[in-house]
């Protein structure tokens, strides 16, 4: 396994392993429950009706797929950034980039939305409405004030991961047990005052808008509400005890999280007024659209929980807010580390924080405040994302159980070799889903990432160099470029698709493509010397106290 090497020089700026399992384990679960709870429910409803408990059941065995294969690549590789040093073991330097790239563009972009997404509940309260004019007419852009309030929030998010990761876990605890009472206690109290069985069936049956529905609901806020499981592998590096802890978080915060938002979506179609989707789904809340259990509450006579419920909707999209910065910070680390971005970035302070690399975070969210148009709109961007660096992870599993098989590997995936291209195939049918409108815009961005590794790479010292084995990555334009393709051909999405596919016959498509991607993928992957290589050049590097 990867060892830490323990510093010959006291004060040399080094990772702390400070983080036991529970700190990752509230980092995961933490990451999994923000905004998404509070709007999830409502907009995979508005699509799907009541068979959107069965996109929540998809998506959670989906995530469970790729949480497992993460949990068996964390605790064998226990790395800071994880996410990034996979593909760039199994790939090298190129590969490494592409899949950190795309990783942090999701987790760079989460912060500041989920701050974006708290000051949008609190404006639906009127004193705050009235007093501090956070947001425009319309209730989607930041006022000057607004972002005023936002800057603060994200400086305080700042100061928290420069003091350390020790103080982020522990603050993180802290706040990820009311995230996960506050849901418990709506769910019981909706269930036992306000509960309608006929909703189940109302508005054209259990499934009105058929499988495609069900389909569609998943980049609409279902899966941005499940993911963030990984955060406990992005902490791989500081993780006290990361052979043993690592798995056994990720698999328990996916549990909680999964059981949540199941009770949550039940509550929330039993509490609706059958008078409202007596016809469609189309708009089964007529107020409080930004705050819909507030609105159930309310409607229940339970007032009391309404209040708790703003107070949620700031803590809880907050929080995650604060996490996602600090492992954004870690995957500009480590891709600072490989030299694929400005080697600044891979430097630590003398606390074992990594200073630019958190700053830059910083600086990007703020970037990110500017207007948007929609929070719906930035949930499907990160969604695909997502995906895409989920995809990464499947491969590069089967890819290092090849080239480095005597690894000792404290958790291994069950049936690993059928559940990793399941993994990868599920990845790719959620950047199909999410259609091709927002499909090309990730892609454009992995192509300026792309011009950024060139950039970094030409004015680094040759020396410094790592060398880029090209073969090993051929296959990853391929891909992109063929999941665009489908995406154009194919039936989701609200703009530019041509809907060629037949219905169901393109997720066939989906599904081979995937496949004939996933073995050729693996069969390039670097010899083994160079994974060895590159695993004791990481160990060389990773200084940390035993």
């Amino acid at each position: 396994m990867v060892k830490p090497v323990q510093s010959t020089e006291p004060g040399t700026p080094h990772l702390h392993r400070s983080v036991g399992f529970y700190g990752l384990m509230f980092v995961s679960l933490g990451s999994i429950i923000g905004s998404g709870w509070l709007l999830g429910a409502l907009k995979a409803a508005k699509v799907a009706g009541p068979a959107s408990l069965l996109s929540w059941v998809l998506t959670a065995v989906i995530m469970a797929t790729l949480a497992l294969v993460h949990a068996e690549l964390g605790a064998a590789y226990p790395m800071a950034g994880g996410t990034a040093r996979f593909p760039a073991l199994a790939y090298g330097v190129l590969g490494g980039f592409a899949g950190g790239w795309v990783a942090w563009l999701q987790a760079v972009a989460l912060a500041p939305v989920e701050v974006e997404a708290s000051l949008q509940y609190l404006d639906n309260i009127t004193w705050v409405k009235q007093h501090l004019n956070l947001l425009h007419t319309g209730g989607e852009t930041l006022t000057a004030s607004g972002f005023a309030w936002a800057s603060l929030l994200m400086l305080v998010f700042t100061v928290i991961n420069l003091v350390g990761v020790k103080l982020l876990s522990e603050s993180n605890s802290a706040t990820v047990i009311w995230k996960v009472a506050v849901p418990v206690l709506t769910v019981v109290v909706l269930l036992s005052l306000r509960f309608h069985p006929g909703n189940f069936t109302a508005g054209g049956g259990f499934a009105p808008s058929g499988a495609h529905g069900v389909f569609a609901a998943l980049p609409v806020g279902v899966v941005f509400a499940l993911q963030g499981f990984e955060q406990a592998v992005q902490l791989g590096g500081e993780s006290r005890n990361p052979q043993k802890d690592i798995s056994r978080a990720i698999i328990t915060a996916m549990v909680i999280g999964t059981i949540v938002y199941l009770l949550l979506e039940i509550a929330f179609i039993g509490s609706l007024d059958p008078a409202s989707i007596a016809k469609n789904w189309d708009n089964p809340i007529t107020q409080g659209s930004f705050g819909p259990y507030a609105t159930l509450a309310t409607l229940a006579g339970a007032g009391w929980l309404a209040y708790i419920l703003y107070a949620d909707a700031f803590v809880s999209p907050a929080g995650t807010g604060l996490l996602y910065l600090g492992t954004s910070s870690r995957l500009s680390y480590a891709m600072g580390k490989e030299r694929v971005l400005p080697k600044q970035l891979g430097k630590l302070s003398v606390r074992g924080v990594p200073v630019w690399a958190i700053l830059l975070s910083f600086v990007v969210g703020e970037i990110m405040f500017l207007p948007f148009p929609s929070w719906q709109d930035l949930v499907e961007v990160i969604t695909s994302a997502t995906a895409l660096m989920y995809a990464f992870a499947p491969v590069s599993m089967i890819a290092l159980r090849k080239r480095d098989p005597e690894r000792t590997r404290p958790y291994r995936a069950p049936a690993g070799h059928v559940l990793a291209p399941a993994g990868f195939v599920a990845a790719n049918l959620i950047i199909y889903w999410t259609g091709f409108e927002i499909t090309w815009k990730i892609m454009i961005a992995i192509v300026v990432g792309f011009v950024l590794f060139l950039i970094a790479r030409a004015t680094t010292k040759p020396a410094d160099r790592l060398p880029v084995d090209w073969k090993a990555v051929t296959w990853v334009p391929v891909w992109l470029g063929g999941m665009v393709l489908i995406a154009w051909l194919g039936r989701y999405g609200d703009g530019g698709e041509l809907k060629a596919l037949p219905e169901w016959w393109d997720l066939v498509v989906v599904i081979v493509f995937s496949l004939v991607v996933f073995y050729w993928a693996v069969s390039l992957a670097v010899s083994t010397d160079k994974v060895r290589a590159a695993i004791e050049r990481e160990t060389e590097e990773l200084v940390a106290h035993g």
